[in-house]
């Protein structure tokens, strides 16, 4: 260690995020001066990698140190089973611990807020009370009910009806001051000795984008965010064209929103300085995933694992990690690791499965992806370790078969009287090996795609692996990523049957449905 170890942990996440749109990262709008003061006390890393390109999964990654495939919290489970999370280890070693967001997928319904001391929604598809408890295990049951399968996946999409109804421009009041405000009375009311973990979700660079007045004059002056295409299912369905000046548009306010974010965390930022927590605080912010803005004909963040969706902004305060920046590939959940070894915590605490701390997963270490090193590898590390004299490291990703998405997709489909091919690539399951040169994605229902990022990071020129050495390792990689996870992702899978999901729900359950709202 190099100084006194922090003994507080701020982890802050910025939903939805683009690297290539924070002033640190060399973009030449202002948007971000405060990330940008704090990256000159900070490491900057410029390749990390995202286990996924949406919420939950990633967020489940970070929390359990596993890949998506390792921990289920999907679409399909929309929730994480029975494992340690970094709440859980770091309550039960003695740190007081909160989480405050506005996205639903952090919820009690989903399992994500296990064991945080506090934590708030300030995005509510409902009272919090009845997303957890019974009500909660109600759920969870029918999901794992191969039955009444659909019905949890109509279940799913009320979340999703919900979220568009209450994030639409009457109700888009930013969340941010709020979960800021709260965030700093945790800090204040923290009495723990060992110190406390505070993570934070901010949510407001996701669709639909209603920035504060403020912002939007700076950012997207002539921009009413009424008349531009605020959903990405329209544009992705073929329902709704976008031309450039209104890809400009959209791309201007989401500017504004990311500055609006940008001076909410300055505020929290100057405030630990002000109250001297500053210099025992290490302070990790990234994105969970990145948006596209029309890059390949797509918006939003579904159907595809570029990299404008999993390459995302990182930034560590910690006296270990040297300030500057770093271009060596980093996983997001790495951030389990780092976080735990930053707080010298011990896995083994907890009440439930958790994984023990890897010194070649910890930012912290000397060791750092020295993964032949490992004796508890995991499966990257495995594929890493066992890559027949090649020395590139690789960053992992999976993406399965969206529901919310899927069917919003079909549903704009459908309403422009559009009859979407069995090949389009949102019914595609996908996987990536993404290096420093060279990234392979495979899937089920599209062809594979391999780009050598070196010289191409727009991933305009699609490679075939017989084409390309560097391209032809990353999909070795991948194949060795994919025996390690159970297989490839080879067949398509078929459509969902059409059923009477309710013949086996009981009265108990269809009662539990109607305070759900699924019933009447």
């Amino acid at each position: 260690m190099v100084g006194t170890p922090p003994s507080n942990v701020l982890f802050v996440v910025l939903d939805t995020v683009r690297k290539d749109r924070l002033t640190p990262y060399g973009y030449d709008r202002p948007t971000t001066p405060e990330l940008t003061a704090f990256a000159e006390e900070a490491t900057v890393f410029e390749s990390a990698v995202a286990p996924a390109p949406w919420t939950l999964p990633v967020h489940a990654s970070m929390f359990t140190g596993r890949y998506p495939s390792q921990h289920g919290a999907d679409q399909g489970s929309p929730y994480l089973d029975e494992v340690a999370t970094l709440a859980s280890i770091l309550s039960a070693a003695g740190y007081d611990t909160a989480c405050y967001s506005s996205n639903a997928w952090i919820s009690p319904y989903t399992n994500l807020t296990r064991g945080f001391d506090d934590q708030d929604s300030f995005f509510e598809v409902m009272p919090g009370d009845l997303l957890s408890g019974p009500l909660a295990a109600a759920w969870q049951h029918v999901n794992d009910d191969d039955r009444l399968r659909e019905l949890a996946s109509r279940i799913v999409r009320i979340g999703a009806k919900a979220h568009a109804r209450l994030a639409s421009g009457e109700s888009a009041d930013s969340k941010t001051p709020a979960v800021v405000d709260r965030t700093k009375a945790f800090i204040e009311e923290s009495d723990s000795e060992r110190g406390w973990f505070g993570f934070v979700n901010l949510m407001d660079a996701h669709l639909p984008y209603h920035p504060p007045e403020e912002q939007r004059e700076r950012f997207a002056p002539d921009v009413d965010p009424a008349s531009v295409c605020q959903n990405s299912k329209e544009y992705n369905s073929g329902a709704r064209r976008i031309d450039d000046e209104e890809w400009c548009e959209i791309s201007a306010l989401y500017d504004a929103e990311i500055a609006h974010m940008d001076a909410e965390l300055g505020r929290l930022f100057d405030w630990l300085r002000e109250t001297g927590r500053w210099e025992d605080t290490t302070v990790i912010v990234c994105s969970d995933h990145g948006e596209l803005l029309g890059e390949h004909e797509l918006y939003g963040h579904e159907f595809a694992l570029y990299d404008e969706l999993i390459n995302v902004p990182l930034l560590v305060k910690h006296p270990s990690i040297d300030q500057g920046r770093r271009t060596d590939l980093v996983e997001l959940l790495d951030l389990y690791h780092t976080t735990l070894d930053s707080l010298d915590a011990d896995p083994a605490d907890a009440d439930r499965d958790a994984l023990a701390i890897d010194p070649t997963r910890s930012l912290l270490s000397e060791r750092y992806r020295e993964f032949e090193e490992s004796d508890a590898s995991d499966p990257g590390q495995r594929a890493v370790a066992d890559r027949d004299g090649s020395d590139t490291d690789y960053a992992f990703v999976e993406y399965a078969r969206p529901v919310i998405e899927l069917h919003h997709l079909e549903e704009k489909a459908d309403e422009a009287g559009i009859d979407l091919p069995a090949d389009h690539r949102a019914y595609s399951r996908m996987r990536a090996a993404r290096g420093l040169e060279a990234k392979y994605v495979r899937a089920d229902r599209i062809p594979d795609e391999g780009y050598r990022l070196d010289v191409d990071p727009e991933e305009r020129s699609r490679l075939d692996a017989t084409d390309d050495e560097a391209v032809a390792d990353a999909e070795r990689a991948l194949a060795r990523f994919e025996r390690e996870v159970g297989g490839a992702w080879t067949d398509a899978e078929g459509d969902v049957e059409s059923e009477d999901a309710l013949a086996d729900a009981d009265g108990e359950m269809r009662d539990r449905l109607r305070d759900l709202g699924y019933l009447e």
